[in-house]
């Protein structure tokens, strides 16, 4: 059988995994919620197909990655598939792309794969709901929890460059992020060195304060520093305001030392200056 991921909900993270596993051979199929978007998927050498709305060939692929969050009903996936998912036999690798919201707060200390699941949002405890419904399918599973993502048209340079960003201060907070081809890379390293059952922490080396990322942005953009708001004076959407409810230094050692990943971006300050490079070249 073809090597064949298909993956359900290909977003961001899915879209830079693809052509890691494209130019090996690989076929990839990936779910779109638009039409519009199928186009898109073809050009980038995936074949697309509408989700929901289709049945998905899950019995004809070897590997499964769901970027699909939950909702207020549980894992959209799971509601639709999960006798189906029980039946595969064919499934040589599972994927889960969960979040480092799991943790909850840890007042700014380090956490690593083994701590307690003990989210303090609503958000971070449908992920560990939806964690958990997904390893008792008895699949060969393997979970990704990520920090905050950054990427190619998702940075903070378009905000500093608008006038409109601001570093919200809340004293000890701190953020752990990861730029999106580290997180492709990782999942493939995980794909050609499976470990059923694992979780990783998929996160950079730099935990940072959120303000001292808009700050550089704005310095490597030569624009002036960005006003500094305390957080309890800071008008933002209960979404926002939600990520500053937790505060954790989150450790990647393990996907560095089981799947051997170097981080192509291991800060913050090389990433975002990749991005900037890449916007002017």
């Amino acid at each position: 059988m073809v090597k064949t991921l298909l993956s359900i909900g290909h977003g961001f993270s899915a879209r830079a995994l693809a052509p890691l596993l494209i130019r090996r051979g690989w076929r990839v199929i990936g779910t779109t919620r638009s039409p519009a978007k199928l186009g898109l998927l073809e050009r980038q050498g995936v074949d697309p197909l509408i989700w929901p709305g289709t049945r998905l060939p899950i019995e004809d692929v070897t590997h499964l990655l769901t970027s699909v969050a939950p909702n207020d009903a549980g894992d959209p996936v799971l509601n639709e598939m999960t006798n189906r998912l029980r039946a595969a036999k064919n499934l040589e690798w599972v994927g889960y792309l969960s979040t480092t919201g799991v943790y909850g707060d840890h007042g700014g200390d380090w956490v690593d794969e083994s701590a307690a699941l003990t989210p303090s949002t609503k958000r971070g405890q449908a992920r560990v709901d939806a964690e958990a419904a997904w390893a008792e399918l008895g699949l060969p599973l393997h979970i990704f929890r990520l920090a905050g993502i950054y990427g190619p048209g998702r940075g903070p340079f378009a905000k500093v460059r608008r006038g409109t960003a601001r570093r919200i201060i809340k004293e000890g907070q701190v953020f752990s992020r990861i730029h999106v081809e580290d997180i492709a890379a990782t999942v493939f390293a995980s794909i050609q060195r499976p470990n059923p059952g694992a979780a990783y922490n998929v996160c950079d080396d730099d935990p940072a304060p959120p303000q001292d990322v808009i700050a550089h942005a704005a310095e490597l953009l030569n624009l002036p520093l960005p006003p500094a708001i305390p957080f309890d004076e800071a008008e933002m959407t209960p979404m926002a305001r939600s990520f500053y409810a937790e505060s954790k230094r989150v450790k990647n050692e393990r996907i560095k030392s089981e799947l051997g990943v170097h981080l192509k971006y291991p800060d913050y300050r090389t990433g975002l200056a990749a991005l900037l490079a890449a916007e002017s070249s």
